[in-house]
């Protein structure tokens, strides 16, 4: 396994835990983020958010929202680069959802990160 493959197996356990503080850790201070569920929830964003307190506030409003949220892996595949995750997003009383996501790694960091699902 390579380094950026760990590091979306960290990424996939503290997610799955809501644990904030680790995702967070995963991350450049400057790290941008898209995802058609935050052009949605917060259309003045255009999907893209920047930097780790908006990840963070985010996620936080993700996990109080959605307490059962939690992301099933189906595949990662990684080069000394990105990582492209496929999983199934999972939500009690919601209808699984098929994801795929891209994290851009730079010097051991997660500087950016791009959703894809329909």
């Amino acid at each position: 396994m390579n380094n950026n493959q760990e590091i979306a197996h960290q990424w996939f356990a503290a997610f799955n835990k809501h644990d904030l503080e680790k995702l967070l850790a995963l991350y450049d201070d400057e790290a941008q983020h898209f995802s058609p569920k935050l052009k949605v929830r917060q259309p003045a964003t255009n999907g893209y958010i920047s930097g780790k307190e908006a990840l963070g506030s985010w996620w936080q409003d993700a996990f109080d929202r959605l307490p059962t949220l939690q992301y099933d892996v189906l595949t990662i595949t990684a080069n000394e680069e990105r990582v492209f995750m496929e999983y199934i997003r999972r939500v009690d009383g919601e209808a699984d959802m098929q994801v795929g996501e891209v994290l851009e790694i730079q010097d051991g960091l997660i500087v950016a990160s791009r959703v894809y699902h329909s």
